[in-house]
Parts: structure tokens; C-alpha cells; sequence
């Protein structure tokens, strides 16, 4: 059976209409050429390493704040403020994980490894198997562990698969979304355990005791800062902003773009290309995505560092432009309301099915 979407979804985003003709001319090996001459693929160590200055300034800002004051109000602007800091901590570990700082991967590793399971209390292995699997097949059907969710269906195939309270959770899945993102970091915590138990890794006692003293740390300060009411009402912020955080920056990336089928004959580029969305830069905007907002060129590029995103884009824009392949970007309002839109098409399909079935 295809893996389709309705036929209503095709207005939501470009990549939906029927697939382009493939230029034989385009080349991935010839844009990279463009890109590598003005030196765009250099480590920027330096950089990073000012990014996690800033960020561990922040951190100690919070953490000053946490024991300055018992007021509920300020400890839940801190809490917030804190969720920011997780989601800063989150880009570094990304950025190191795709090895764009660092010549030497125990030098990755080493910042890895503090900003993972120290600092987010999250296996940075677990990580980089996940996203690696990601990027060498993003919104692949069966392939993409990002499209892979037991209470979320991305084409239609999936959402008639679902049974019991999985069904009526796709079928309302479009409300339920931001709801739901304000537990992912139970769900980093459960896929880092298990990842830790049952798969053999570089570091993975390693990990294990970073972890432990993650989660002794963090409960340690929050409960020895403030009493108890506002120590469990700062750990609910915190988590559930992060959480809402971390959508607000991934699901504009791939959630709503074209589901890659089996008979879909795409080379590399083309499929990292149909299958990402931009969003519209803004010196704002690409500070708040840890630069994530150009997603179509971290795709082509990954080892490429954020701040070299920008001027990468110009590049490929153009040479999309050249070959007639469609790029697509759009605003940030407008990505999350595409998301929600295809979220609520592919929830529909099973509505539409029980009224069938009672008609």
C-alpha cells in the first residue's frame, strides 16, 4: 500500500505536489565544490567555544536567581529562563555531535559528553545514533527515527495502523501536539536508559555515572534552594518549557514536508532538499534555533557550523534556482501552523474512517 497523505495536505507545503523532474545535471558533488571554496566547511571551535561561555554564564545566572529568592513568580520566570538554557546546552551538544567544532573527536566527545548526560542528563551516544539514523534518511518511512512515534502518524498508512488509545490520540493529534511536547524530556531520559542497557557503547559507563550526577545535582539545588511547593512547581515549568522549546525548534525542520515512499527514486541531495523546511532568518530567529532554522543547508552540510549557515544559503539557493529545484522556507508563524494543519489532515483520515463505518 503507498504511504500517502490526503489528497488536502498538498496545498499545506510545495514538497507536496508531484515530485520535480530531476535535472541529471544537478550535482551534489559540484555544489559542495561552490560551498568548500569559500571555505564554509572550516571547524569554528572558536566559536563554539563562545557559545558555551555565554551559555554557562546563563546558567550560573539561574542558578543565582534559584537560591536569591523564594517568590513563586520570579522562580517561574527563572524556570523558564532555565528551559532556554537546557535547549542552549542541546544546540552545543548537536553541533559537536555532527563535528563541527573540532578537529579531534575526543575533543567533541569531551563537550558532548558534558552537555548531554551532565548537563540535560541525556545519553549524548543514544543522541548521535538517533540523529545520525535521521540524517542519512530524513522523513523516510520505516527508516527515520523522527517520524517514528507510537501516538503520532505523519501519512495515512500509519494513523489506520493505530489501535486503542493510540488511534484516538492521532485522531485528535493536531490539539494534542503541544501538549505532548512538554514531556520530552521523560521521553530523552526513557530512550537514554534503554539505549544505555541493551546497546554496547564508546561511553557508556561513561554516561551512566554523567547522568547520575545530572539528576543528583538538579534535584539537590532545586529542593535545597526552595520549598517544596515552589521546588515542584519550578520542575514542572522547567520541563514542560523545554520541552515546548525543543518542538518549537524540530518540528519546523521535516514535520509537514514530503514522506519519502519505497518507488521514490531520490539521490542525497534531492531527498535532503524536498524533504526540509526553512525558516525565514532573523538574527532573533537564528539565535532561538541554535541556527536549525536553516535546515536544508545543515542537511546538505551537516559538519557545516551554525554561523556559516547564512552565507551557505545564498550559495544554494542559487544553485536551486539554477537547476530548478524547489527550496522551500517560509515564515515562523506560518511553519507552525503548516505543521498543525498536516497533523490535523492526517488525524482526519481516521475520523472520516469511523464516519464510514457508522454511515
Amino acid at each position: 500500500m503507498a504511504k500517502t497523505v490526503p489528497s488536502d495536505v498538498s496545498s499545506i507545503a510545495p514538497a507536496f505536489s508531484a515530485l520535480p523532474p530531476i535535472n541529471p545535471k544537478a550535482s551534489y558533488a559540484e555544489l559542495k565544490k561552490r560551498v568548500k571554496e569559500k571555505g564554509l566547511l572550516e571547524k569554528q571551535s572558536g566559536y563554539v567555544v563562545r557559545r558555551t561561555i555565554a551559555n554557562f554564564i546563563m546558567f550560573a545566572a539561574s542558578m543565582a536567581i534559584l537560591f536569591a529568592t523564594d517568590n513563586i513568580w520570579i522562580q517561574i520566570l527563572n524556570a523558564l529562563f532555565l528551559g532556554f538554557i537546557y535547549g542552549q546546552f542541546g544546540f552545543i551538544a548537536h553541533d559537536v555531535g555532527h563535528r563541527q567544532a573540532f578537529r579531534k573527536t575526543k575533543t567533541a566527545d569531551i563537550f558532548g559528553l558534558i552537555h548531554g548526560p551532565l548537563m540535560l542528563g541525556m545519553s549524548f551516544g543514544w543522541w548521535m545514533d538517533k540523529h545520525n539514523q535521521h540524517h542519512a534518511h530524513p522523513n523516510e518511512h520505516d527508516v527515520d527515527p523522527d517520524i517514528d512515534f507510537p501516538f503520532i502518524a505523519f501519512c495515512q498508512q500509519d494513523a489506520l495502523e493505530k489501535r486503542g488509545l493510540f488511534r484516538w490520540m492521532v485522531k485528535n493529534q493536531a490539539y494534542l501536539f503541544p501538549f505532548l511536547v512538554m514531556f520530552e524530556s521523560f521521553s530523552l531520559l526513557y530512550s537514554s536508559i534503554d539505549f544505555l542497557i541493551t546497546r554496547k557503547s564508546k561511553y557508556r559507563m561513561t554516561e551512566v555515572v554523567l547522568m547520575v550526577v545530572h539528576y543528583v545535582w538538579f534535584f539537590a539545588a532545586i529542593f535545597a534552594a526552595l520549598p517544596l511547593g515552589t521546588a515542584l512547581v519550578f520542575l514542572a515549568v522547567q520541563q514542560a518549557f523545554f520541552g515546548l522549546y525543543l518542538a518549537s525548534v524540530f518540528a519546523p525542520n521535516h514535520k509537514g514536508m514530503l514522506i519519502v515512499e519505497e518507488h521514490m527514486k531520490l539521490d542525497f541531495m534531492m531527498q535532503q532538499i524536498l524533504t526540509a523546511r526553512n525558516v525565514k532568518a532573523h538574527p532573533i530567529t537564528d539565535y532561538w534555533y541554535g541556527g536549525l532554522n536553516y535546515q536544508i543547508e545543515h542537511h546538505l552540510f551537516p559538519t557545516m557550523a551554525e554561523n556559516k549557515l547564512r552565507e551557505a544559503q545564498k550559495i544554494i539557493k542559487e544553485y536551486c534556482a539554477e537547476y530548478h529545484i524547489p527550496y522551500y522556507e517560509t515564515s515562523v508563524f506560518r511553519s507552525y501552523v503548516e505543521i498543525l494543519q498536516y497533523l490535523h489532515a492526517i488525524g482526519s483520515t481516521l475520523k472520516l474512517k469511523t464516519v464510514a463505518n457508522h454511515g
